[in-house]
C-alpha cells in the first residue's frame, strides 16, 4: 500500500478544501465529491450514486456496458449515516485506485478477511482512503491534541466528520501518541482487535483471527452496560498482557454500540508507555476514571 491511498484521499481532500465553503467542509459530502467536484475530471466519470437492493452487501462500484460511466451504490438497508458514508468513500476509494483492474466492485464486511490475498490488499486500501478522505488527519489532530483521551472527545469527532463512533476510534489509535488498542467484545470475548504500530511492536496485540481470546474477568468490557459517555476505569495492563509489568496499569474505555441487527462493547485500551515511570501502583488497580463533562477523574 505504502501510502497509496492517503496520497489519493490527500489530493481529494485539497480539492474539496478548495470548491467548498469553510463552513460546510465537513462532514465531508461524498455523493457532491464524486458527481460534482470529480465529475468532470475524468473521461470515465461516475454519474449516479444511490440506494440498491444489495442483498449480501454494504457498497458497489460498477462500470457500464459501454465502459464510459460508472455508478456507486450502498445497499438501502443500510440505516446508519456514518455507515453509508463511509461505504460511499469506500468505493470511490476503489474507482481511484482500482478501476483500470475491473469492471465490478461488490464490498461487503467480510471482503477485507477474503482468502484471495489481492482482494484483501485492495480491501484495506479502499478502507484506508476512506478513513483519510472523511477524517483528514491535519483537522482530526486539531480536534484531539493536548487533550486527555475520553469518549466524549470520541463522540466530538464522529460527529464532526459524520462516521462511526469506531471508525473515529480507528482514527484516535493512528494519529494518538503512545500505545492503543482497539477491540470490539461480544458475549464476553473479542470479536476482533487492531493495534497501533507502537503497541504491536510492543507486543500488544490479539490474533482474533487464529484464537479464542476472553475478556479479562472484571474488564469494563465484560459487563459494560450503555450509558450516554461511556464507561472508564483502570486495570492491570497484565490482565490483558501477560507480558507486561505486574504494577503496569491501563486505561479501559468501553462504549456500548447497538444498531439493527446488532450489539457490541467498543473498547479502548491504553498501555503506559514503556519506559515511562509507573504512575499508578499495582494497590490501586481497582481505582475508577470517572469522565464528568469531558474531565477525567481518579475515584
Amino acid at each position: 500500500m505504502d501510502g497509496k491511498p492517503t496520497f489519493h484521499a490527500n489530493n481529494v481532500w485539497e480539492n474539496v478544501r478548495h470548491a467548498v465553503s469553510k463552513d460546510c467542509l465537513f462532514p465531508i459530502d461524498v455523493k457532491t465529491v464524486a458527481l460534482e467536484i470529480y465529475g468532470s475530471i475524468f473521461s470515465d466519470p461516475i454519474s449516479d450514486v444511490k440506494a440498491c437492493a444489495l442483498p449480501g452487501f454494504e457498497g458497489l462500484l460498477v462500470r457500464n456496458s459501454v465502459g464510459s460511466k460508472w455508478m456507486i451504490a450502498y445497499n438501502d438497508q443500510l440505516e446508519s449515516p456514518g455507515r453509508i458514508r463511509f461505504t460511499l468513500a469506500h468505493e470511490f476509494g476503489h474507482y481511484l485506485m482500482h478501476r483500470s483492474g475491473r469492471d465490478e466492485f461488490k464490498c461487503s464486511q467480510n471482503s477485507a478477511s477474503s482468502t484471495d490475498a489481492l482482494e484483501r490488499e485492495i480491501e484495506a486500501e479502499a478502507d484506508s482512503f476512506s478513513s483519510a478522505l472523511l477524517m483528514p488527519a491535519d483537522d482530526f489532530r486539531q480536534q484531539i491534541d493536548s487533550q486527555r483521551f475520553s469518549v466524549d472527545l470520541l463522540m466530538h469527532c464522529a460527529n464532526r466528520y459524520g462516521v462511526s463512533l469506531t471508525a473515529a476510534a480507528l482514527k484516535w489509535r493512528d494519529l494518538a501518541g503512545g500505545r492503543v488498542i482497539v477491540v470490539a467484545a461480544k458475549d464476553g470475548f473479542l470479536d476482533w482487535a487492531s493495534s497501533n504500530k507502537a503497541a504491536f511492536r510492543s507486543g500488544a496485540y490479539f490474533a482474533t483471527k487464529k484464537e479464542t481470546i476472553e475478556v479479562p474477568a472484571g474488564s469494563l468490557l465484560q459487563n459494560s452496560l450503555w450509558t450516554p459517555g461511556g464507561h472508564a476505569g483502570a486495570f492491570p495492563a497484565k490482565a490483558w498482557f501477560p507480558q507486561e509489568p505486574d504494577d503496569m496499569i491501563l486505561e479501559e474505555h468501553a462504549f456500548v454500540v447497538e444498531g439493527k441487527g446488532f450489539c457490541y462493547t467498543l473498547g479502548i485500551l491504553l498501555l503506559p508507555e514503556i519506559d515511562a515511570p509507573r504512575l499508578i501502583s499495582s494497590e490501586k488497580a481497582n481505582v475508577t476514571l470517572t469522565t464528568i463533562n469531558g474531565e477525567t477523574e481518579l475515584r
